[in-house]
């Protein structure tokens, strides 16, 4: 599983021009799922995101979570995050999950987190043409990859 985490001041999703996500302060998630991807995956990065200290203390410092900030949360699926750019100009998305494997990890994703963060979050819709917009604060964005656990 890749992450993109963008910590903002406000971010919403719409589809076909109806908004369907809206937040203010929290992280905007990017989840792109790989066909090797697994739950323990999914458990993993949750704990990280929702512990992930990038919010400003009263000193300026990025010492908060998303939890100790009780911010909010949108997960957006994103299979582009897969794209292999190896050979040509057109990327590959072969590592990407198909639905049937990717659609249950999602939501698992998305149930575990608001286990691990104690709120309901919001979200895109899954394989829907998605038009996201967002204030990035900082601008903070972090890529964590699941294959990478450092």
């Amino acid at each position: 599983m890749k992450a993109v985490i963008q910590r903002v001041t406000k971010a919403s999703v719409a589809v076909d021009d109806n908004q369907v996500a809206l937040i203010n302060l929290g992280l905007l998630i990017l989840l792109g799922i790989e066909t090797e991807d697994t739950e323990e995956d999914a458990q993993w990065l949750t704990k990280k995101i929702a512990n992930l200290r990038i919010f400003n203390d009263s000193g300026n410092l990025m010492n908060f979570s998303l939890i100790d900030i009780q911010g909010d949360a949108i997960v957006v699926s994103q299979f582009t995050l897969h794209a292999s750019t190896k050979k040509g100009n057109r990327p590959s998305y072969l590592k990407a999950a198909k639905p049937e494997i990717a659609i249950p990890l999602y939501e698992y994703f998305i149930q575990h987190f608001e286990n691990e963060i104690g709120k309901s979050i919001q979200t895109g819709v899954f394989g829907a043409h998605m038009k996201v917009d967002l204030c990035n604060d900082g601008p903070v964005t972090i890529v964590i990859d699941t294959k990478n656990k450092e």
